[in-house]
């Protein structure tokens, strides 16, 4: 019996440790692209024209925001389009993984 409840104990904090991974996040912050990530935080012509030209090379877009670097999946194409430029973006975070419900300009 006590084993069951160890078990039980165990796989609901395990569960509950799943649902607070994925809780819904705002992050602010700059579309780079994974080959530069953080050489790029902030918005100018030179940055923009670097980002888009190694998109179009094969890169992915990332966003940088307080230093780390968020590889992006989910909804990713309007990021994409915002390259070079401070975004808002709604989402949830595993890791160094967010994962895009929406993206908008800031």
């Amino acid at each position: 019996m006590r084993n069951k409840l160890i078990a039980v104990l165990a796989s609901t904090v395990a569960a509950a440790g799943m649902l607070v991974a994925q809780a819904p996040s705002t992050i602010h912050g700059f579309v780079s692209e994974s080959k530069c990530g953080t050489e790029h935080s902030t918005p100018s012509a030179e940055a923009t024209k670097c980002i888009n030209k190694c998109i179009k090379g094969g890169s992915k877009a990332v966003i940088v925001s307080e230093g780390k670097v968020y590889n992006l999946k989910g909804d990713v194409a309007d990021a994409t389009k915002l390259a070079g430029h401070n975004v808002t973006v709604k989402g949830t975070v595993e890791g160094d993984t967010l994962t895009v419900q929406s993206v908008k300009k800031s």
